[in-house]
């Protein structure tokens, strides 16, 4: 399918039309594994906006029957309402709070679906809190954060649950270098602040917060790392980074990237070392790195200012220090920029694709639980990228 043909074949939505025209991966991919999709439904929980509408419309196009639920706060509300006017069911709207997604979540698993698209691993917990779902086949998950928090219960679904993140391919392209650009990206749009020489410091050295790390340093800013596991610590220093201990940081750091995926990452004694006006961005999945309840327990004040997603809010401290909040660290890539760049989002969506056919088509070398993305996959697609790149 040629980019011009690959446009139309979308909904009708100028931002969804301008990404499938540089999403060749996904369009030859839907084309040659739409078959698997016919007659299926899929219970999807996906950030809404132009790149995941073109796999939307992909899976519609190839006969799905799609219920769909956004991410908390990063639903882009036109795209979402030109997937509805295209017959696709999109339950909820950016402004729902997590108790409104829940039940977001709820109306999904509802539509009784048999192939799950997760982010986050919300509609997996439902379906398994509910005891199953009849029929279900299996999942693709999105995140790492997604996949630590399966990994973390006691019990594995009873089904195959492929997690796009455990990618070799995916790890590197999207996450390191799509998640660094729109990070930063995000963070200058909801500041219009100067990044060379300011001090910098990223919480996490996976390849989200490598990515944000190295192009935060790229573009002039003094960046400090802070990860408790050593190999990652390593790599740090030998990318040029200043690596020590989180609370040793702090007190230095102007600008603060929480990229770890894990819970109450910043606590009281983390927010008692900040420096006063320090500016906190979440790069994870979940708004949950900075304890809220940490923070709050200090406050003696809050004012919020800025547009929606963009918003920076000041928690005046007892001590009289100011901290500033964006997003309430939702993802500011989402919140404040418009998400990764689309042809790192073709190569994760494509994997998305291949993923969730092998899992319709029943592939005998999915488990139950969780695993990495099927290694003869990953190698195609690295391959079809390649073919991609250089063919410019």
């Amino acid at each position: 399918m040629s980019q011009l043909s690959a446009a139309h074949a979308v909904i009708p939505h100028d931002g969804t039309r301008w990404a499938a025209r540089h999403m060749p991966l996904l369009a030859s991919t839907m084309q040659k594994y739409k078959e698997a999709f016919a007659g299926r439904r899929i219970g999807i929980c996906l950030h809404i906006e132009p790149k995941t509408a073109v796999l939307v419309s992909y899976l519609a196009q190839a006969g799905a029957d799609i219920v769909l639920t956004g991410s908390p706060g990063t639903t882009q509300e036109d795209t979402a309402d030109a997937l509805r006017d295209y017959g696709v069911t999109v339950v909820g709207h950016r402004s729902d709070t997590l108790d409104q997604h829940r039940r977001n979540i709820a109306q999904v698993i509802d539509a009784q679906p048999d192939l799950l698209l997760d982010n986050g691993a919300d509609l997996i917990e439902a379906v398994l809190a509910r005891g199953g779902l009849p029929g279900l086949v299996g999942a693709t998950e999105e995140t790492t954060t997604g996949g630590l928090r399966i990994r973390s219960w006691a019990t594995p679904p009873p089904f195959p649950v492929v997690v796009i993140n455990d990618s070799r391919l995916k790890l590197l392209v999207e996450n390191e270098f799509g998640v660094g650009q729109s990070v930063v990206q995000g963070f200058m749009n909801a500041t219009n602040l100067m990044l060379p020489g300011a001090h910098a410091t990223v919480v996490g050295y996976g390849p989200c917060g490598r990515g944000v790390a190295d192009t935060l340093a790229r573009l002039g800013a003094r960046v400090s790392v802070a990860d408790t596991d050593p190999y990652r610590a390593l790599e740090a220093v030998m990318a040029g980074h200043r690596v020590g201990d989180l609370c040793e940081l702090l007190p230095q750091t102007q600008y603060l990237f929480l990229a770890t995926g894990h819970a109450r990452v910043i606590g009281a004694a983390e927010v008692g070392a900040l420096r006063d006006g320090t500016l906190i961005t979440g790069v994870g999945h979940m708004p949950w790195e900075l304890d809220a309840d940490a923070l709050a327990e200090q406050t003696v004040s809050v004012h919020r200012s800025g547009p929606s997603g963009q918003e920076r809010v000041v928690h005046r401290l007892r001590d009289g220090r100011e901290i500033v909040v964006l997003a309430d660290t939702k993802m500011i890539n989402l919140t404040a920029a418009k998400g990764n760049p689309v042809q790192a989002m073709d190569l994760g969506l494509t994997l998305q694709a291949r993923s969730l056919a092998a899992v319709a088509g029943g592939d005998p070398s999915l488990v139950h639980g969780t695993q990495a993305v099927p290694a003869p996959i990953d190698r195609q697609v690295a391959t079809d990228l390649v073919q991609a790149m250089t063919r410019i």
